[in-house]
């Protein structure tokens, strides 16, 4: 009862052509088809932007780390209980340059100290 027969299809077929007509039917499907087709193109672009975004995230955490054992008289901008994640994009731009600024600045004083 619940499964379609052939006989089902063949009647919900019939139903179309009587509905939209032979000519329509061929470029209604195009037209679906080159819908499914930027969709998925779409959705594609998305992902790779989402994993692209997130090995952003985990090189900046990575240079984040490597900076600061390097260099431990540096301060760490963050509080370190994990709130850079829940911080916006635009304000962990500006702390790394505030951070990058202070390494310049360090590293001028070490070379004016030599």
């Amino acid at each position: 009862m619940g499964s379609l027969s052939p006989w089902h299809l063949a009647i919900l077929l019939a139903v179309m052509i009587l509905l939209f007509g032979a000519k329509k039917l061929p470029d209604a499907a195009r037209g679906v088809g080159r819908s499914l087709k930027i969709l998925k193109a779409e959705t594609k672009g998305l992902r790779e932007d989402e994993d692209e975004s997130s090995s952003r995230a985990s090189d900046t955490t990575n240079t984040t780390s490597t900076t600061s054992t390097t260099n431990p008289d540096s301060k760490q901008l963050t509080d370190g209980s994990g709130a850079t994640e829940s911080t916006t994009d635009d304000q962990r731009v500006t702390d790394l340059q505030r951070q990058l600024d202070e390494l310049k600045q360090q590293d001028q004083t070490h070379k004016n100290a030599s």
